[in-house]
């Protein structure tokens, strides 16, 4: 993946905070964004992904963009979804990080617990858990630090991690 089209021109802030491979034999990519949040009428999570998406990952990549909602419920079922109906090979979650200004955070997990905040729709979870009986952690089966060694676009840093925000 072409990581120097995200977010190169408008230099904002965010991080992939979680990303997915799937052994298959498809070749749709998905790419997520989010939507409105707090103070950020214009999440720019989502611009990256729009313009990802208007400059594209070449002939042989089926290229799905979803914007997803910044509401625990929603985004659970709208990922179990895109994983169920259209079984991409990789899918990758795009984030804003506010404390990240020209940043790109490569992250290796996404955690289940420690959410203590409400989502757009005033929801917090159950014992600040997205899912009650979900594993503590999943990883990326893509090896995030290795990704991060590899790549540089000029202009903004990248970053690798393994504390994905909450």
């Amino acid at each position: 993946m072409n990581y120097n089209t995200v977010g190169t021109e408008r230099q904002q802030d965010f991080t992939f905070w979680s990303t997915d491979f799937m052994e298959s034999n498809s070749s749709t990519v998905v790419v997520t964004g989010f939507g409105p949040f707090r103070q950020y009428l214009v999440n720019s999570s989502w611009e990256a992904v729009k313009e990802l998406s208007k400059r594209g990952l070449g002939n042989n990549v089926d290229l799905r963009i979803m914007q997803l909602p910044v509401a625990y419920q929603k985004a659970k079922e709208q990922v179990f979804k895109i994983w169920t109906t259209l079984q991409p090979l990789l899918t990758v979650h795009v984030g804003l990080a506010s404390a990240a200004k020209g940043l790109i955070i490569l992250e290796q997990c996404g955690k289940n617990k420690g959410y203590q905040e409400m989502d757009a729709c005033g929801f917090l979870p159950e014992g600040a858990c997205c899912m009650l009986d979900g594993p503590e952690k999943i990883e990326s089966t893509i090896n995030m630090k290795t990704l991060w060694k590899s790549i540089s676009v000029e202009g903004i840093g990248i970053i690798f991690s393994r504390d994905a925000g909450r």
